[in-house]
């Protein structure tokens, strides 16, 4: 097995375990603090995939500005009691874990079919490069780059406008 192999596999493993503390946790940011760790490892996976630009997003936009505000609506809830966020054990339950068995499962199969991740060809490699992103965004995709840095900016006026009118 290779270095990236190995690396990939590890990345994956801490990936599984954090995303595991994140649903087994009792605090609410503890829980929120391994989500952090997620968002973390599927940057690296991105990276592994020679995706830098997705990676980088990945970390500025959920890492950064999505758990800032998910950190918020905790403390906003203050959730400091949290006994009450227990359930009682229900049929639900059950058939969750019972799908995730099997999509472990599947997976699994998959990665023992194949030999370990997938090489990818040196076209699909250059894909998440900025450079190809970029390119890509201001060539053919120019003119829904456009329309939709319009509706932005719509919406932002139409947010300006609402509020204006409230105070």
């Amino acid at each position: 097995m290779s270095l990236d192999s190995i690396l990939f596999f590890v990345v994956a493993a801490c990936a599984i375990v954090s995303a595991l503390l994140v649903i087994l946790q009792r605090n609410p940011v503890m829980s929120a603090i391994s989500l952090i760790a997620n968002f973390f490892c599927i940057a690296l996976l991105y990276l592994l995939l020679q995706a830098q630009l997705l990676a980088v997003l990945q970390i500025v936009v959920y890492t950064g500005a999505i758990m800032v505000l998910v950190v918020f609506v905790i403390m906003l809830l203050n959730l400091g009691d949290e006994s009450r966020l227990t359930e009682k054990f229900d049929v639900k339950k059950i058939v969750g874990v019972v799908l995730v068995t099997g999509f472990l499962l599947e997976m699994l199969y998959i990665v023992a079919s194949n030999g370990g991740p997938a090489v990818l060809s040196p076209k699909a490699q250059s894909l998440g490069t900025i450079e190809a992103m970029g390119s890509a965004m201001f060539t053919k995709f120019l003119l829904p780059f456009e329309v939709t840095s319009l509706l932005l900016l719509a919406a932002i006026v139409g947010a300006v406008v609402l509020a204006k009118k409230r105070s």
